[in-house]
């Protein structure tokens, strides 16, 4: 299994094919390019661009596209391509097996509804990455690569470290990591490098994880 990481969320799985995870307003739209299947962990801007999806589609039609049905209605004209998904579904998305968790956002501030989220655990029947949107849902298996939220309205710095020590994965990438500064992102790297309990890196966008 090869994982590119791209700006702030989105991952993009290479193997037998191609599969993206939340191609996001920050990400770059090149993470689409000859994608077979896009997972969709929630409906904010930085998670899903609508327009680049859409144009996606477009170019290829073939493409199949999973979401919680909570996000439809933000999904603009393309709402009939998509297929739902609940948490603990398993499928298949691209050559990969794919199940869903959580199923319910972070708590952003009481005033703010809550909406739907999924996690995603990907595997390709040797190696397994999980990247949980923006929760902190811990799946039930065993996890060989975690992307963890890094910085975020909805968080704190002692939750992802917390997160890391439970899903107690072989290795851990920093997700979510786009609202930060270089500055900021050197202190709570740190934190997670020493505190976390297992390897973990901060990588540039374009990095391809192996």
């Amino acid at each position: 299994m090869h994982v590119t990481k791209f700006t702030h969320s989105c991952l993009r799985f290479s193997g037998d094919g191609v599969l993206v995870v939340d191609p996001g307003a920050f990400s770059e739209r090149s993470a689409l390019a000859g994608a077979d299947a896009v997972l969709v962990t929630h409906e904010h801007f930085d998670h899903v661009d609508v327009e680049a999806l859409a144009e996606a589609l477009s170019a290829r039609p073939e493409l199949t596209v999973y979401a919680h049905a909570d996000v439809l209605p933000a999904l603009g004209g393309f709402e009939g391509e998509v297929i739902t998904v609940e948490p603990g579904a398993e499928f298949q998305a691209a050559g990969f097996t794919v199940r869903a968790y959580g199923g319910r956002h972070a708590v952003i501030h009481e005033d703010i509804p809550r909406i739907a989220n999924l996690g995603y655990l990907v595997s390709d029947g040797t190696d397994s990455a999980y990247t949980p949107g923006d929760s902190f849902t811990v799946p039930d298996e065993e996890v060989g690569t975690l992307f963890v939220p890094l910085n975020a309205p909805w968080m704190k710095l002692s939750e992802a470290i917390d997160f890391v020590r439970a899903v107690r994965p072989g290795r851990a990438y920093a997700l979510h990591d786009a609202l930060l500064t270089e500055t900021g992102a050197q202190i709570s790297n740190g934190h997670l490098e020493r505190l976390g309990g297992t390897t973990y890196a901060q990588v540039a966008p374009g990095t391809t994880i192996s």
